[in-house]
């Protein structure tokens, strides 16, 4: 999501993590707007694009999932349901996303290992997911760190295992829409070609349409992708 995005930098929280990309720091309250954006603008279709993101990952109860630039861990939290306890972690810059993603699975009393890093530099070693998702995050990016980003999904996932990206759809095609994508930062348009440049193949995409548009976003696409 784009609310209330900001780089890192002075004025920063002092322990968030350096990232080339733009920084979402605001815990209970960010949950608080997209249920918000979700309620009341797009009518529950970020709910359903999760559970689109879940369906399209497959997952089973051995396998392993990272779910980067996971937020407060919304999506992580009903992966675990899913695939088991251990057997989710979660990646994001933001501090207080990180705290708030802990303190949801303490309460709900899953074993999720949750922790601060960038997508530029993924704290895991090589091939330790059979699934890597990332939702609502990529257009927070400038091209370059998509790039490095991807670079690193693909390290990170075992071979044969799965990519599931999921992002917003511009209305017009184009990614000039917000202020953000005037400096470089794009939306799901880009995403296909970024995810075949770093290898990944079977690449299939679907789509969600909202029923109105907002901030120029028509509605959402998910791309999943495997790697040989």
């Amino acid at each position: 999501m784009v609310l209330h995005a900001k780089r890192h930098g002075k004025g920063t929280h002092s322990v968030a993590q350096r990232t080339a990309g733009l920084l979402l720091d605001r815990g209970w309250r960010y949950d608080l707007e997209v249920w918000f954006f979700d309620t009341f603008l797009v009518h529950g279709e970020i709910s359903r694009l999760r559970q689109m993101v879940l369906d399209v990952a497959v997952l089973f109860g051995d396998q392993k999932l990272l779910d980067v630039g996971c937020g407060t861990g919304t999506l992580a939290i009903q992966a675990a349901r899913r695939a088991g306890p251990g057997q989710v972690a979660g990646v994001d810059p933001a501090p207080r996303q990180i705290a708030r993603a802990r303190s949801k699975a303490r309460q709900a009393g899953l074993d999720i290992d949750f922790q601060p890093g960038v997508i530029e530099k993924l704290p895991f070693p090589d091939a330790a997911f059979e699934t890597v998702t990332c939702t609502l995050m990529m257009h927070h990016l400038p091209d370059e760190l998509k790039r490095q980003g991807m670079a690193e999904i693909v390290r990170v996932l075992k071979p044969q295992g799965r990519l599931v990206v999921a992002d917003f759809d511009y209305a017009d095609g184009h990614q000039e829409i917000t202020e953000p994508a005037k400096k470089g930062y794009g939306g799901t348009d880009a995403l296909p070609a970024v995810v075949r440049e770093a290898g990944l193949i079977e690449i299939s995409i679907d789509r969600i349409a909202f029923a109105r548009q907002h901030r120029g976003w028509s509605g959402a696409s998910v791309i999943s992708a495997a790697k040989p």
